[in-house]
């Protein structure tokens, strides 16, 4: 609070004063009274108001202040009515009340929004596993029943899983702490899980894969991470070349306080200014707007929000028409090491 704001509030009540004074001068200019008490009388009525206004304006600067002070302190400024004193002025009262009953509103409604969220998430990872029945029954019905056009129907319900996966990956993002079990991890195992997982289409796009240098642990969700790894192998073969030999090198190097995990293509790479952008949520780019492609915008943005909740950086260089390198960083810590 500064102290020309608060005066100019007073800025009435002081006009009224000065003005009572002064009547108050004229009457005692008419009667014969002395000149000290002439003196005395607006002296004393302006000294003890000043003090006055000084002692308000103390009071309420200091709790007003404090306010603030604590605000800015704080990462969850819900929290700030934990915090303020019950001051000593009226004013002052009314407004810790007002805060109270607001912060009060305000975590009925957030309350009641988390259990719709929850209610909608829950519903959302029901389906999901109630949808891969009939799944697997088509696969398994597609295995007896071997033809070309089985074979594309296959290649379409593999398309379908991911999906799913991803949407029920979305669906935990929020509470990923909930739901991952941290522990020494093989790069290896994980990747080459993942290379299983899409066979078919690196067979189909004849893409070949250079695997080298994976003998290394990380202490990781391997789950998790395999979704991640899922991904970003996925946008390598969606985003290939149609001309030329197609390659994905995966491997990892040691460092000094870290593992870093790297995945790189000879791909149709990303545009430069497009780069900074490729981690925002539904951003497609001008890859993703090519009608044979058909982005959504979210499998990289997940992948950034889960490793940012796993505690792994991932950072991303691109080169267009000449391949995308993305780097997964492990770094030691409380729950990550090797």
């Amino acid at each position: 609070m500064l102290l020309r704001d608060f005066l100019k509030d007073k800025l009435l009540t002081i006009s009224l004063l000065l003005f009572g004074i002064l009547t108050i001068e004229i009457f005692l200019v008419i009667y014969p009274f002395g000149n000290l008490f002439k003196i005395y009388i607006p002296v004393i009525i302006l000294g003890l108001y000043g003090l006055s206004i000084a002692i308000e304006f103390i009071r309420k600067n200091n709790f007003y202040k404090g306010i603030v002070n604590h605000l800015n302190d704080l990462d969850e400024k819900y929290l700030i009515t934990e915090l303020v004193k019950t001051p000593s002025f009226a004013e002052g009262k009314i407004l810790k009340e007002v805060l109270e009953q607001t912060n009060k509103s305000i975590l009925e409604n957030v309350n009641q929004y988390k259990y719709i969220t929850q209610d909608y998430k829950e519903y959302i990872e029901l389906w999901i596993h109630e949808i891969k029945l009939p799944i697997a029954t088509s696969k398994l019905i597609i295995e007896n029943n071997k033809t070309t056009a089985t074979k594309s129907i296959d290649e379409e319900l593999d398309k379908v899983e991911d999906y799913i996966e991803q949407a029920l990956f979305y669906a935990r993002s929020n509470t990923v702490q909930k739901d991952y079990y941290i522990k020494k991890s093989l790069l290896k195992d994980i990747v080459n899980e993942c290379i299983k997982k899409n066979k078919n289409s690196l067979i189909q796009e004849r893409i070949s894969m250079n695997l080298h240098d994976l003998d290394l642990s990380v202490y990781t969700d391997s789950k998790w991470l395999g979704f991640i790894l899922n991904q970003l192998i996925q946008n390598s073969i969606k985003y290939r070349k149609q001309q030329g030999n197609m390659e994905i090198e995966i491997f990892a190097k040691q460092g000094k306080e870290n593992v870093i995990l790297y995945v790189k293509d000879n791909g149709i790479g990303i545009k430069k200014g497009e780069i900074t952008r490729v981690f925002e949520k539904s951003f497609t780019g001008t890859n993703g707007r090519m009608a044979n492609k058909k982005s959504t915008g979210i499998g990289l943005y997940l992948c950034k929000k889960l490793c940012y909740k796993l505690g792994i950086a991932i950072e991303l260089n691109s080169v267009q028409d000449e391949g995308t390198e993305v780097r997964l960083v492990f770094p030691k810590g409380s729950y990550i090491g090797f």
